[in-house]
């Protein structure tokens, strides 16, 4: 089994392999080679290994394996370096005289073989070119033999350098191997959007990166469920809406709307999926996302899910309910229910009127007299009739006249006051009092103070004295009761 060395070169894409003998070079080293063009340095990519004669037959084809010369030394290093800073100060030339020439190419390059016999210049074009008069003038103003190469626009991008949309050096740059075929197919294989602009590497070819994961997509994806597929959970149906191939995973939505992602290698397949692959005779695909898989999720979300679930089926007891978690929504309640709530007896809270039916309770055959007695604590304006209007005045009158005659059960009778009546206007008659009840305003309080019993017409005139002797009206009126002026009469 032979042994090889690689050796990459700088203006060579893909690695050499060469024979290294008895030199020991080993990888780093810098070893001066025998090529078909002549003596080239290069650098050895890796320590030597043996290869199948079917496999060498198949790299080198029906060329001879070339030895290894030397080990380059001091000496061959700064000759490498001298014809290195030559070739740099040749590519100015090469680009004036091609401009000048008018053909259609791109100067990449200029090398200098390590023997000194040639420069070989190297350009990029999209079809062949006469560049024959372009050999001529190069070799006037180099004084050197030409050798004119054409390189293709992959190669140009791998000899230039620069660095891809990830932000990393170009593959072709990094990766001494030769280039492969790239085809569409492998950008749809990894669900890359079909955009030139966004698959295509600085030559403007497709990426080269697309060979190399194109594989890891097409395994995954023969063992992984299809995408748009309804497979089984423990919180019920999911369908399968992404992948995500670096990680293995799949993206799921469950019936809530929730997205979770889980790995393929936990996922198992059910004995219906198992007898149907063996039916049509295809690998077995998994179908069912085990409980152990959605335990080790983060999401608070599918957890509570999970715990409500096992609540359901009787393996966690049911949750008491404590009044005073912020998260129970209380019920609004009125303030007499609450006070009713409060209150040590339980007992409803009644209103006024319903205490007074309650401490004197209305019995069959209760006289007018007892019902008298009840308190009247609310204000009412109550509407005397003009009939009843003349008695009332007449006692009032009696009673300010002569004081000793005024009963003893006799009460006093309240002035109504009625909305629009302006407090009651003086000279008024009562009917004429009664029925302004419509009309708008307050009464002030100069019409209060005018607002005086007033005499019937006969009635005699008190005296000065009188006056003087007759008690004045208090400004606050005891109020008769409910029934004061039925009993009045």
């Amino acid at each position: 089994m032979p042994t090889v060395l690689p050796v990459k070169f700088p203006y060579i894409v893909h690695e050499l392999w060469f024979d290294p003998g008895t030199t020991g070079a080993c990888v780093g080293d810098h070893v001066i080679v025998t090529t078909e063009r002549g003596t080239e340095i290069g650098l050895a990519l890796r320590n030597p290994f043996n290869v199948p004669e079917e496999e060498l037959g198949e790299t080198i084809g029906e060329a001879e394996l070339s030895s290894v010369v030397r080990i380059a030394t001091e000496e061959d290093l700064a000759r490498a370096d001298e014809l290195a800073g030559k070739g740099e100060e040749a590519l100015p030339v090469f680009h004036r005289l091609a401009k000048a020439s008018g053909l259609e190419i791109k100067p990449v390059g200029v090398e200098y073989l390590f023997d000194g016999q040639k420069a070989v210049c190297y350009f990029a074009a999209e079809e062949r070119v006469d560049f024959r008069q372009l050999v001529r003038d190069l070799s006037h103003e180099l004084h050197e033999r030409i050798d004119m190469r054409q390189i293709g626009v992959r190669e140009e991008a791998a000899i230039v350098g620069g660095y891809a949309h990830c932000g990393q050096e170009l593959c072709c740059r990094r990766f001494g191997r030769e280039f492969e075929p790239v085809s569409i197919r492998m950008a749809k294989e990894q669900d890359l959007p079909l955009n030139s602009s966004k698959i295509s590497g600085a030559c403007g070819r497709l990426m080269c990166c697309l060979r190399y994961e194109f594989e890891a997509y097409r395994d995954f994806k023969s063992r992984a469920p299809k995408r748009n597929a309804v497979i089984d959970t423990p919180l019920g149906k999911a369908k399968i809406i992404e992948y995500n191939t670096p990680k293995e995973e799949l993206c799921l939505r469950l019936e809530s709307g929730k997205q979770i992602r889980v790995p393929l290698a936990e996922m198992d397949a059910s004995k219906a999926a198992c007898e149907k692959s063996q039916e049509l005779g295809c690998a077995c695909r998994p179908d069912t996302v085990l409980r152990s898989t959605l335990d080790k999720l983060s999401s608070p979300e599918i957890q509570m899910a999970l715990a409500e679930l096992d609540r359901k089926n009787g393996l966690l007891p049911e949750e008491e309910t404590d009044e005073q978690d912020i998260f129970v929504e209380h019920v609004k309640q009125s303030p007499r229910e609450r006070h009713n709530a409060q209150s040590p007896t339980g007992s409803s809270t009644k209103t006024r009127r319903e205490r007074r039916k309650t401490t004197v309770p209305e019995q069959q055959g209760a006289t007018k007299a007892t019902q008298n007695k009840m308190p009247n604590k609310r204000r009412h304006h109550r509407v005397v009739l003009p009939a009843q209007a003349a008695d009332v005045t007449a006692t009032a009158a009696k009673t300010v006249a002569h004081p000793a005659s005024k009963p003893a059960h006799t009460h006093k009778v309240r002035r109504v006051r009625r909305p629009g009546d302006k407090g009651g206007s003086v000279g008024a008659p009562w009917s004429e009092r009664a029925e302004n009840t419509n009309r708008p305003g307050r009464s002030s309080r100069s019409q209060r103070a005018a607002k005086q019993v007033r005499k019937p017409e006969g009635a005699p005139q008190a005296s000065g004295a009188e006056n003087a002797a007759a008690p004045k009206a208090r400004r606050r009126r005891k109020r008769p009761s409910g029934e004061g002026s039925k009993s009045s009469e």
